[in-house]
């Protein structure tokens, strides 16, 4: 075990994408995996708390932060799912540092805001330097657990990362709970992210 953490205030944001688009944003030895012949690109939201190495304790305030990251969906040769990495955005400096250096990650430094309003969880997002980039969204949180839909537990039941580094493609597993969803995300406001992610920007709603 490398490192654990514990994530919370997810929102989870879907859009259909062109699997022969998405195929060519992908690492060497990796394909587009599909549902019901579909790629999506996800834009998701957290705060992570209680960052720690193998079993020693949490570390103080660089383990918790928030991170917003842009994904796409993949499998290799062996049949491992996983997901790769456009951008990720994060609101501790060390951490960037230390994602980048030691696993190729592509994180940026950003300003990254939540708050909760009654029910309502609310994210704004922008880039401290570079490209403009950044979204607001909410989501309106259910009082009740609601069952995950089988498209829902195909994009969030992920067991690890691939991505390309040093000329060479590697897999990262972790593990978490799988759960259900606790809401209905609703997008508010706009995004405007890098051209990394690749994809074409989407209009429409998630």
């Amino acid at each position: 075990m490398l490192f654990r953490q514990r994530c919370r205030d997810l929102v989870f944001l879907h859009w259909p994408a062109d699997p022969f688009e998405v195929a060519r944003l992908l690492p060497a030895g990796t394909v587009p995996d599909l549902h019901q012949g579909r790629a999506y690109v996800g834009l998701v939201f957290f705060r992570m708390d209680d960052l720690a190495f193998g079993r020693t304790p949490a570390l103080p305030y660089l383990g918790s932060f928030g991170e917003v990251n842009v994904r796409l969906y993949c499998r290799d040769a062996t049949g491992r799912r996983g997901v790769v990495f456009r951008s990720l955005d994060c609101d501790r400096l060390l951490p960037v540092l230390t994602a980048r250096g030691a696993f190729g990650l592509p994180y940026r430094w950003s300003r990254i805001h939540s708050q909760w309003l009654d029910s309502r969880l609310v994210y704004r997002t922008g880039r401290r330097q570079g490209a403009r980039a950044g979204a607001r969204v909410w989501l309106d949180a259910a009082d009740e657990p609601v069952a995950a839909t089988p498209l829902e537990e195909f994009l969030t039941q992920r067991w690890g990362l691939h991505e390309r580094f040093l000329g060479r493609t590697y897999y990262l597993p972790n593990a978490h709970p799988p759960g259900p969803s606790a809401g209905a995300p609703c997008w508010a406001g706009r995004t405007t992210w890098s051209r990394r992610p690749g994809c074409r920007g989407r209009r429409a709603s998630p």
